[in-house]
C-alpha cells in the first residue's frame, strides 16, 4: 500500500455543494434518545412551556428550547462541566450536530447564547422539565416513590478562597492580616509573620465574617476529600426501588443536614404529586412517600417528629449520644424509640445497606463522571438551573439503560467493545481448534543437489 502525503493548505472554496458535504450516521445512543424524546413530545412541551420568554417577530433568531435543554443534557452524558465546553463539543461532533438537528453547513449555538438563554428562563421552567422526565420514568415503570433515600454532597464553587472579603469592612484576607500584624506591633510584616499570626487566630474561616464578593451564596467548608474550599451543597431524594432521583435541591455549604433534609423531602412529595396528575403515569407510582431512609447526619428529634407527623416511617441511623434525658419530651421520645426499633429490624438493615449503594451512585454519575463536582457558574439560581437538567439527564439514563443496557454513550461504547472482544476471542479459539483438527505434516524443501541425486537413484536401468 502506497503512503499518502499531506497536501499543503489551500484557500477554501467559496461555494460547496450540499450533496458534497459529509453526512454523519449519528451516534446510536443519541439516535435512540432522540427517538424517545420525539415519541413523548419533548420539543412541543418545552416550546409551549417557554413561549412567554420569546417575542413572535422582533429580535434576533434564538436557540430553540429543545436545543437548549438537549445541550445541557449533553453536558451530563459527555461529562462536560462548562457551557463553553458543551458549545465547543457540539460544534466539533457530527453525531451531536445530528442529535440537535443542525446540518453541517449551519452554525451551532455559541456558549454566550446558551448562558443568555439560561439567564432568561426561570428556575420553575427547569423544574418543569425535570418533572417531565419524572413523568416519563413513571410511564416506563421506573419510578415508584414509596421509599426515598436522602443524602447530600458538596460541590466546589466557582470562587477562590484568596478572594474572600470581610463582611463588615470589605477588606481582603491579606489586607486584614496586615492590619492585625501592625496593630500587634510589627511595623513591616513579612509573609512569614502573617502566616505565623494566621495560625494562632481562632475562627479564621468563619462564614459570619467572610464572603466572596462575586458569589455570596458560596460558603467556606470542607469537601468530601478534606480540602477547604468555597462550596455549595447538593441534596438528592432518590427512589430506593429504581434509583431515580425524585428531587434535587441546592443549599448553603454550611447548612446542616437536619435543616435541608425536610425541604428536600417536601420537594420530592410535590414532584410525585405532580407526576400523579398525569393519567398515564398515575397508576405506576405512589403519590405519597411511605418510608424515608437517611444517614446519622439527619438524626434529630425535630426531624423524626416531623416524619412521624407526615405519616412517614423513618429509617435514620442513630449516632451514639449516650444516655438521654426525656423529661417533658414524650413525643420526641416516642419518635426516637420507634425509629430505633425500625433500624434494628431486618427490613431497616436492608434499606440502610441499599441507601449507601443507590444514593451514592447518583452522586458518582452526576458529579464525578458527569463533570459537575467543580462548578463553573455562580449564584445559587444559575447553579440550580443547570443542576436540574443535569440530574434529569441521569434519570433519562435510567430509561436508556432499560432499553439498550447502558445509560451513557461511554457505557454503550464499552459494551460494544466487550462484545467485539468476546467475538474475537471465540473466533481465535475456533481457529485454533480447526488448525489442530486439520493438522498436516509440513513438507520440507530439500536442497536442489540432493533432489537431483535422489532422482538418479530412483531411475530404473531401462530409463523408464
Amino acid at each position: 500500500m502506497a503512503m499518502s502525503k499531506r497536501k499543503p493548505e489551500s484557500p477554501e472554496t467559496l461555494w460547496v455543494e450540499t450533496a458534497a458535504l459529509r453526512q454523519s450516521p449519528g451516534h446510536p445512543f443519541y439516535e435512540k434518545l432522540n427517538e424517545i424524546l420525539q415519541t413523548h413530545g419533548f420539543d412541543a412541551f418545552v416550546e409551549n412551556l417557554c413561549a412567554n420568554y420569546y417575542h413572535e417577530k422582533m429580535g434576533r433568531p434564538s436557540i430553540a428550547p429543545g436545543v437548549y435543554f438537549r445541550m445541557l443534557l449533553i453536558g451530563y452524558f459527555e461529562g462536560i462541566d462548562s457551557e463553553r465546553g458543551i458549545a465547543w463539543r457540539v460544534a466539533d461532533s457530527l453525531g451531536l450536530r445530528r442529535f440537535l438537528g443542525y446540518e453541517l453547513s449551519a452554525s451551532t449555538p455559541d456558549h454566550s447564547s446558551v448562558s443568555r438563554t439560561r439567564r432568561l428562563m426561570e428556575i420553575e421552567t427547569h423544574q418543569e422539565v425535570f418533572g417531565w422526565v419524572l413523568a416519563l420514568l413513571a410511564k416506563e415503570n421506573l419510578l415508584k416513590g414509596k421509599t426515598l433515600g436522602i443524602d447530600a454532597t458538596t460541590l466546589e464553587a466557582n470562587a477562590a478562597l484568596r478572594s474572600i472579603v470581610r463582611r463588615d469592612t470589605g477588606e481582603k484576607y491579606h489586607e486584614y492580616l496586615t492590619r492585625l500584624a501592625k496593630a500587634s506591633g510589627i511595623e513591616t510584616p513579612t509573609r512569614a509573620d502573617l502566616t505565623k499570626l494566621d495560625k494562632k487566630r481562632p475562627r479564621k474561616g468563619s462564614n459570619e465574617d467572610w464572603e466572596h464578593p462575586d458569589d455570596p451564596d458560596a460558603k467556606i467548608g470542607k469537601m468530601k476529600d478534606g480540602r477547604t474550599h468555597l462550596l455549595h451543597k447538593a441534596e438528592h431524594a432518590t427512589d430506593m426501588e429504581t434509583g431515580a432521583v425524585v428531587a434535587v435541591t441546592l443549599a448553603d455549604g454550611n447548612e446542616g443536614d437536619t435543616e435541608s433534609g425536610p425541604w428536600t423531602l417536601m420537594r420530592a412529595q410535590e414532584n410525585l404529586k405532580k407526576v400523579g396528575e398525569d393519567e398515564e403515569a398515575k397508576q405506576e407510582i405512589c403519590e405519597t412517600v411511605k418510608e424515608a431512609v437517611l444517614d446519622k447526619g439527619y438524626h434529630s428529634n425535630d426531624v423524626l417528629v416531623h416524619l412521624q407527623e407526615e405519616h412517614i416511617r423513618s429509617y435514620v441511623s442513630e449516632p451514639d449520644r449516650g444516655r438521654r434525658q426525656w423529661e417533658s419530651k414524650a413525643i420526641d421520645q416516642a419518635a426516637v424509640y420507634a425509629n430505633r426499633r425500625r433500624i434494628h429490624g431486618e427490613h431497616g438493615k436492608t434499606l440502610m445497606r441499599k441507601r449507601g449503594e443507590i444514593v451514592e451512585r447518583s452522586f458518582a454519575h452526576c458529579y464525578e463522571t458527569g463533570g459537575m463536582r467543580r462548578l463553573h457558574l455562580r449564584q445559587r439560581g444559575n447553579i440550580l438551573k443547570r443542576l436540574l437538567v443535569h440530574v434529569a439527564g441521569f434519570n433519562l439514563g435510567l430509561v436508556m439503560r432499560d432499553l439498550i443496557g447502558r445509560g451513557t454513550p461511554r457505557g454503550l461504547r464499552a459494551l460494544l467493545g466487550r462484545f467485539f472482544d468476546f467475538i474475537a476471542r471465540h473466533l481465535r479459539a475456533l481457529c485454533k481448534r480447526l488448525t489442530q483438527f486439520f493438522a498436516v505434516t509440513p513438507i520440507r524443501l530439500r536442497n536442489p543437489a540432493d533432489a537431483a541425486t535422489s532422482a538418479k537413484m530412483t531411475t530404473s536401468a531401462t530409463g523408464c
